[in-house]
C-alpha cells in the first residue's frame, strides 16, 4: 500500500523502526542532484521538502511559547521551560522520551537585537547546548565537548547584526532570526542529582542584550487562542494544504534566510509563485497543488528506505548525518519528520531497533539478550543508554520503574568479562536484576543513545564500532 500522511504513525523517532510499505505511485528525484527539473509539480514538491523543516520549526515555536508564564512544558518566547524530572510511563506529551538528560529550552527571536546565555560552572557535570536555527541546523554547541564545563556567556546575534560586544562574551551568529536552544543535561535521577541539576538550571539565564547586566524580569507571554495547542505540531503541519503551506514558508523566508549554497534552488521557486516573502497561488494549478502535500511528505519519508545515509546493521537502524545539512534537502526534511531537534552526529546517535537478529518483531512473549563482548560496550565519551518504548514510543510501566539500562545500574558482567542485558517482560532473576530492561507484554522498541560518540576507533560514527543485534532466547 503506498504511503499517505495518515498511514504514518507521528511518532518523534518512530519512523526509524517502522517498515514504510511498498514503493511510492510516485517518486519525485532529489532536486539537489537535478537541479533542472522544469514541471510544475515537481517544482513544488522541491519546494514543499526545501520548506518543511522551516514550517515544521515555526509551528513548534508557537505551540511551545503560546503561554503566559512558564509551566514546565511550554513557556513564553526568551524564557527557559526547564524540565526538573524524568517522564513516567503515564507521560504522553511527547514521543521517545529519555530518562538520562534534563531539558532545558527556549525559543527566542534575534531579528530585533541579540540575546545573551549565561552559564553556570558546569562543576565537571556533561551537558551540551545546542542552537538550532529555523532550518533545523545546528549551528553551535557549547557544551562539556567543545567548551568544558567553566562558567560561560554568549551572545547569539541576527544574520545581519552588527555592533559591539561587552567583554568576555563570546558571538554565536544565528543564520535566521528563529533560535531555539535545546539544552541537556545529564542526571542519574537519584534525589540529590536531581536537586543538583535544578540548581544549575536556575543559575543559568537568557535576556536580550539590552537588558545584560542589568535587573531584568521577562514580560508575560501573549496567549493567541487561534493557535492549536492539542493537536501534534507534525500533524497540524502535515494537514496544510499547499496554499497555506507556501504562504507561511514565504512569511518565513523573508526574516529567515535561507543560506547562499541554497540561491539555485530558491530561485527555481519562482515558476510556482514562491519567492521570499510572497506567494501568489495562480501560479500553481489547483489540480497540482492538491496533490502536493501529500506527495512531498511521502518524498520525505521514502528516504527512510533508500537514503544511502540510513544505515541498518543488525536489525538496528540509525543515521550519522544529523544536525548540519548543506544542501541534502531530503535528508534535512526526513530528519525534522522523524526526529526534530537532532543532534550532530558528534554529540549524540540514536540507533533504534523494532526487531531482533532473524529480522522477527520484538514481543514481550519472548525474552531477549543483548551481548557486548569484552571491552566493547558502546563506545561515548559522554554517556550511553538503552531504552524500552512500547510501539508508540511511550516508556513502559514496570515493577522496577525503570524505563533505560546504562551503566547506572551497576552492570554484572559475565564471567568472560562481557556484558548481557536481558530484555524480557519477567525478572531472570534476582541475580540478573541489575542486568534487566523489562519489556511490555506486547511488541516493542529498542532505542540506544551514545551522547558524545567516540569519533575513532572504536567508533559508531565512522563504523568501527557495530551494535550486536538482539537475540531471542531459545
Amino acid at each position: 500500500m503506498p504511503l499517505s500522511r495518515r498511514s504514518i504513525a507521528l511518532g518523534s523517532l518512530g519512523f526509524l523502526s517502522s517498515g514504510l510499505g511498498a514503493p511510492l505511485r510516485a517518486q519525485v528525484s532529489d532536486f539537489a542532484s537535478v537541479p533542472d527539473r522544469s514541471d510544475d509539480l515537481g517544482t513544488a514538491i522541491n519546494a514543499y521538502i526545501f520548506g518543511y523543516p522551516l514550517v515544521t520549526m515555526e509551528l513548534t515555536r508557537r505551540v511551545l511559547t503560546n503561554v503566559a508564564k512558564p509551566d514546565g512544558r511550554r513557556a513564553p518566547m526568551g524564557q527557559f521551560i526547564r524540565m526538573r524530572e524524568y517522564p513516567n510511563a503515564s507521560f504522553r506529551d511527547v514521543t521517545a522520551p529519555n530518562a538520562d538528560t534534563l531539558y532545558t529550552t527556549a525559543f527566542f527571536d534575534v531579528g530585533a537585537e541579540p540575546w545573551v546565555l549565561s552559564l553556570p560552572d558546569m562543576k565537571d557535570r556533561y551537558f551540551l547546548m545546542p542552537f538550532l536555527d529555523g532550518w533545523t541546523s545546528v549551528f553551535q554547541v557549547p557544551g562539556k565537548r567543545t567548551t568544558g564545563t567553566a562558567a560561560h556567556t554568549y551572545a547569539i546575534t541576527g544574520p545581519g547584526w552588527k555592533g559591539t560586544l561587552p567583554a568576555g562574551v563570546t558571538e554565536y551568529k544565528s543564520p535566521t532570526n528563529i533560535v531555539w536552544l535545546l539544552g541537556r543535561i545529564y542526571c542519574t535521577g537519584t534525589p540529590e542529582d536531581y536537586a543538583a541539576v535544578h540548581a544549575v538550571q536556575d543559575q543559568m539565564k537568557l535576556v536580550p542584550l539590552s537588558a545584560y547586566g542589568k535587573p531584568y524580569t521577562p514580560p508575560e507571554g501573549k496567549v493567541d487562542p487561534a493557535i492549536d495547542m492539542k493537536t501534534a505540531v507534525r500533524d497540524q503541519v502535515n494537514r496544510l494544504d499547499a496554499t497555506a503551506y507556501f504562504t507561511l514558508l514565504a512569511e518565513l523566508m523573508k526574516s529567515n534566510p535561507p543560506a547562499a549554497a541554497d540561491a539555485a534552488a530558491v530561485a527555481s521557486f519562482a515558476r510556482i509563485g514562491l519567492t521570499p516573502g510572497r506567494f501568489d497561488p495562480a501560479k500553481l494549478a489547483p489540480d497540482l497543488a492538491k496533490r502536493v502535500p501529500d506527495l512531498g511528505f511521502e518524498q520525505i519519508m521514502l528516504q527512510y528506505k533508500i537514503n544511502k545515509e540510513m544505515k541498518a546493521i543488525n536489525g538496528w537502524s540509525y543515521t550519522t548525518k544529523t544536525g548540519l545539512y548543506g544542501t541534502d534537502y531530503l535528508m534535512r526534511a526526513l530528519v525534522t519528520a522523524i526526529g526534530l531537534g537532532a543532534n550532530r552526529p558528534q554529540d549524540a546517535v540514536y540507533p533504534v531497533s523494532r526487531q531482533d537478529a532473524a529480522s522477527v518483531v520484538y514481543s514481550g512473549s519472548h525474552a531477549y539478550t543483548l551481548t557486548f563482548p569484552k571491552g566493547q560496550l558502546p563506545p561515548a565519551q559522554g554517556f550511553w543508554s538503552l531504552t524500552m518504548y512500547d510501539t508508540n514510543y511511550f516508556f513502559v510501566a514496570n515493577p522496577l520503574n525503570r524505563y533505560s539500562i546504562s551503566p547506572r545500574q551497576n552492570l554484572k558482567p559475565n564471567a568472560d568479562g562481557s556484558v548481557t542485558l536481558y530484555l524480557q517482560k519477567d525478572s531472570p532473576g534476582a541475580a540478573l536484576e541489575s542486568n534487566w530492561l523489562p519489556a511490555p507484554a506486547g511488541e516493542f522498541a529498542l532505542m540506544l543513545r551514545l551522547y558524545w560518540p567516540n569519533e575513532k576507533n572504536p567508533s559508531i560514527i565512522d563504523g568501527s564500532w557495530v551494535i550486536p543485534p538482539v537475540k531471542k532466547v531459545g
